[in-house]
């Protein structure tokens, strides 16, 4: 459970941070941002390989995830060295190729476990649904929390591009509920296991996962990116760059409760 919850978790959140650079152009910002968050995000994704090769996943069929994030860590790192020579147009297609190929290694990887409640044969895709959702709502929290920081390296940086990025993140939120709705939807359709049983199994009997994850992961993330917003919207950016601390503490907090309930439910949620 662990060796699958690191790669679910820190996989997510150096794609996510991939995808959402594309949002932002090194020819306005500068290629300093982008070399340091195309690192950080390269740096995670080779931990999660590294420790997927000391402890791998026994709830996995086939290697073919890990392979993909092996060339989304490969295209990173030429990307991180392209942009540094300011060859933008190149970078852009690295950059995408890199997302692409990360956003494939976490759908293959959610096809590939082996630990889901039967849902009409929708479990693996319902499951790589709300994955991809955790992957974007990660990683535009973590990047837009460290893009508030260049403000402080770039005192003249337009605060068009914190907006943007927290209209992302902002989206993201809302994708990531959408997806957790249509699990318990589903459970609802297909009617395998009774709506009801599962509720009562997870607001009393796995109470200690799931409260957790719907304050960290729900509640508090919504409350924080309405605050967010607020203080970005009169310039503050060091009381936006604070808020988007916690709500990095929030996510990870709300997602790694996810994954305990994903291995005590077999229900992605």
């Amino acid at each position: 459970m662990i060796s699958s919850t690191f790669f679910f978790l820190f996989s997510q959140l150096g794609v996510g941070m991939l995808f959402t650079l594309l949002f932002i152009s090194p020819r306005v910002i500068g290629n300093s941002f982008f070399k340091f968050a195309s690192l950080t995000a390269a740096i995670l994704m080779g931990v999660v390989l590294g420790f997927d090769f000391l402890f791998p996943s026994p709830v996995r069929n086939g290697q073919l995830p890990v392979a993909a994030l092996a060339v989304s860590v490969l295209l990173t790192v030429i990307y991180n060295r392209v942009v540094d020579i300011d060859k933008f147009r190149a970078a852009f297609w690295l950059l995408i190729a890199a997302t692409a190929a990360g956003l494939a290694a976490i759908t293959s990887d959610s096809l590939a476990f082996t630990r889901l409640l039967t849902l009409g044969g929708w479990e693996n895709w319902i499951l790589a649904v709300n994955h991809l959702a955790a992957t974007f709502v990660l990683g535009s929290v973590m990047l837009t929390m460290v893009f508030g920081h260049w403000y402080l390296v770039i005192p003249r940086l337009s605060i068009e591009h914190l907006e943007l990025l927290t209209k992302v993140h902002m989206a993201t939120i809302g994708i990531r509920i959408v997806t957790i709705v249509a699990s318990l939807v589903l459970l609802q359709v297909e009617r395998s296991v009774p709506l009801a049983a599962i509720l009562t199994e997870l607001m009393v009997r796995q109470a200690l996962f799931f409260w957790p994850r719907l304050i960290f992961g729900v509640v508090l993330p919504v409350v924080l990116a309405g605050m967010i917003w607020s203080t970005v919207r009169i310039r503050h950016t060091q009381a936006a760059t604070g808020l988007l601390y916690l709500a990095v503490v929030a996510m990870l907090f709300g997602e790694f409760f996810s994954k305990f309930l994903l291995f005590a439910l077999n229900i992605p949620m």
